[in-house]
């Protein structure tokens, strides 16, 4: 009776939710987020939709599979290298980057890098700068990503040199 009642309270969202009392003593709603943060909010989120039945593996849908392009992925970290990696997700495809200042300059910048899809190609690649002073600039932005995107076709076209 204990375990049906414990199951019921998982598969309602009633244990293990973001909205316990818990999370105001710790100042999460004051704070601002970290990519990484919302990042693993997204997924907390995405696991709360999930039934009884998701919890023991039935119903496990093969088309959630996220696949990302290694030559981008690969691309990225070789263009970012001035940048500590703070974290690296290959499944979800995230990077987060710490700040670093490219060689030769003078602005420290942070990034977060997504690669949403196998294809090599603009549409893969989601990049975000910001500087110490605030987001930067449209244009720095456009350079890196065509750098990423760049350095990729070269990564594919050793791949195939091979």
């Amino acid at each position: 009776c204990a375990l049906g009642a414990l199951l019921m309270l998982v598969s309602c969202g009633g244990i293990g939710s973001g909205n316990s009392m818990g999370d105001s003593f710790r100042g999460g709603a004051n704070r601002e987020q970290t990519p990484e943060e919302e990042a693993r909010a997204a997924q907390a989120a995405a696991r709360e939709d999930q039934g009884l039945f998701d919890l023991f593996g039935a119903g496990v849908d093969e088309n959630t599979t996220l696949e990302v392009n290694r030559y981008i992925w690969n691309a990225a970290l070789d263009v970012l290298n001035f940048m500590p990696l703070e974290s690296a997700d290959p499944f979800s495809g995230i990077q987060v980057y710490g700040w670093g200042t490219p060689p030769g300059g003078r602005v420290s910048y942070r990034a977060t890098v997504v690669v949403r899809d196998p294809a090599l190609d603009a549409r893969s690649l989601s990049l975000s700068l910001v500087t110490r002073s605030g987001p930067a600039s449209a244009a720095t932005v456009r350079a890196t990503e065509d750098a990423v995107l760049t350095r990729a076709r070269q990564l594919r076209i050793q791949d195939r040199n091979l």
